[in-house]
C-alpha cells in the first residue's frame, strides 16, 4: 500500500504521551496524536495466565506467537485486530493502546490492562 500523505488533526483533545518514554524523535517523549492504530493483543481471563503470557514476553519470546500461545478471544493472526479507529474500542483497553508507541513483534513496547473482556496485553504496531 502506497504511504499517504501527512494528515494534521485539527481541533484535537491534546497529545497522546509515550506511555514507555523511551526512543523518539519526538521532544520530551510526546506521540504525535493519532485517529487510528494497528493494534494486536493477548486476552486472558485469568491474571496467572497473563502474568505468564507476560514472562514470556520479558523472556524475548515474540508478540504474536505469545499471543497464538495464550490469547483467549478470536484474533487468530498472533493476536492481530488490525487497524482500529478511535471511539471504537473499550475505553480502558483504547486509553492504554492510543499511549503506545509503536513497535515490532520481535521487540514489542506493550502496556497492560484489564477490562470487563479480561486481563490484556497490548501492542501498537503502526499510527495514523
Amino acid at each position: 500500500m502506497a504511504p499517504k500523505g501527512k494528515e494534521t488533526a485539527k481541533g484535537g483533545k491534546g497529545k497522546a504521551k509515550d506511555a514507555t518514554g523511551e526512543k523518539s524523535d519526538k521532544p520530551a517523549g510526546k506521540l504525535k496524536p493519532a485517529t487510528s492504530i494497528n493494534v494486536r493483543h493477548i486476552l486472558c481471563e485469568k491474571l496467572s495466565k497473563k502474568e505468564e503470557a507476560l514472562a514470556k514476553l520479558k523472556g524475548g519470546a515474540k508478540f504474536d506467537e505469545v499471543a497464538r500461545e495464550f490469547s483467549e478471544d478470536k484474533a487468530r493472526q498472533g493476536g492481530s485486530l488490525g487497524w482500529k479507529t478511535r471511539g471504537s474500542l473499550l475505553a480502558e483497553f483504547e486509553k492504554v493502546a492510543y499511549d503506545l508507541e509503536p513497535s515490532t513483534t520481535a521487540n514489542p513496547k506493550y502496556g497492560e490492562v484489564k477490562t470487563g473482556e479480561g486481563y490484556h496485553i497490548v501492542m501498537v504496531e503502526g499510527r495514523k
